[in-house]
């Protein structure tokens, strides 16, 4: 697939469906050799499966995809050399230890003796695991834990590296950490697909793809995805911000008004009228607000302000 040229994971009218439901719906996209690639949408959006078909562990329903310059059904095996894949739940072996686990996989991709424990050096020092090697994977903390899977799936030095929500349920220094790694990998020019429910996370990413119920409703830079929310984003504080969110959706008219921590975002094509609005609003039922004021959208603001003109253009 020289044609592919730098593309290194190509998808075209990608399909999947399980009986009645489709999972994928006709996913097309292109990635480029060294970009880390964000696929991001909420729990049963068709990630993890979008993975598994590109990774040829599930055959399409319709559709065609390329990886590392190979078909991933017709050339599974060439495929399979050049790519590694870390699931949701990576098999590590409790019972055995830093160092026996990553010598297990270096056994099933083929490694050969000679340079292996250099590369195994180099992938312990790499993710901070040296001082660990000999405590059993049962003993690590959650965050060591992925830093291990990491390892272990980077032992055959793949040139795609796939990751299936890689830092969930995982503590945010930890998370921090492990993205730190991932950077380090775009050096050596491993393309990276990452699924996450975090995004905050994918702001990290070259480029990201929202996906919801199957489908890609809209890929681009961080930047450009934060174009595609309509109207400005102004952030209210108060002391109760879910009673403050149920009061502001009662008595003003805006796009969207949303619960984030102890904040509340709201759209709006008119700031200034609203954040006035707003204001009285809050006052009328015995609310100061701490703060009202126009800020910066995150991709999250985006992707529920795109999730939401979905909806309306469905009941139109």
């Amino acid at each position: 697939m020289s044609a592919l040229g730098t593309v290194t994971i190509k998808a075209d009218g990608l399909t999947r469906r399980f009986d009645d439901l489709v999972a994928v719906d006709a996913l097309s996209l292109s990635i480029g050799k060294g970009e880390i690639f964000g696929l991001v949408g909420p729990d049963g959006a068709g990630k993890t499966t979008t993975m598994r078909l590109l990774t040829g562990i599930l055959e399409p329903s319709a559709g065609e995809a390329w990886v590392a310059g190979h078909h991933v059904w017709r050339e599974a095996e060439m495929v399979k050399e050049n790519i590694a894949y870390m699931s949701q739940r990576f098999g590590l072996y409790p019972d055995l230890t830093v160092m026996e686990n990553i010598d297990f996989y270096a056994d099933i991709y083929g490694m050969p003796r000679k340079g292996r424990a250099e590369r195994v050096a180099e992938l312990l020092a790499f993710s901070n695991l040296t001082p660990f090697k000999d405590r059993q994977a049962s003993k690590l903390s959650g965050g060591m834990k992925q830093k291990l899977g990491l390892a272990c799936a980077l032992v055959h030095t793949p040139k795609v590296l796939f990751l299936d929500e890689p830092t969930n349920g995982v503590d945010p220094v930890s998370r921090r950490d492990f993205w730190r790694i991932l950077y380090q990998l775009l050096q050596e020019k491993v393309t990276i697909f990452v699924s996450t429910a975090y995004l905050d996370e994918a702001e990290r990413c070259a480029r990201v793809a929202l996906m919801d119920k199957g489908r890609i409703l809209a890929t681009g830079t961080p930047a450009k995805i934060k174009t595609l929310m309509h109207g400005a984003l102004i952030e209210v504080r108060t002391p109760d911000a879910r009673k403050a969110a149920a009061i502001l959706r009662e008595q003003i008219e805006v796009q969207s008004v949303g619960l984030f921590g102890d904040r509340v975002h709201v759209v709006a094509s008119d700031a200034a009228r609203t954040i006035a609005e707003a204001e009285a609003a809050l006052g009328r039922a015995g609310f100061k607000a701490i703060s009202l004021k126009t800020i910066e959208p995150s991709l999250e603001d985006v992707f529920i302000s795109v999730l939401a003109e979905k909806g309306e253009e469905a009941h139109d």
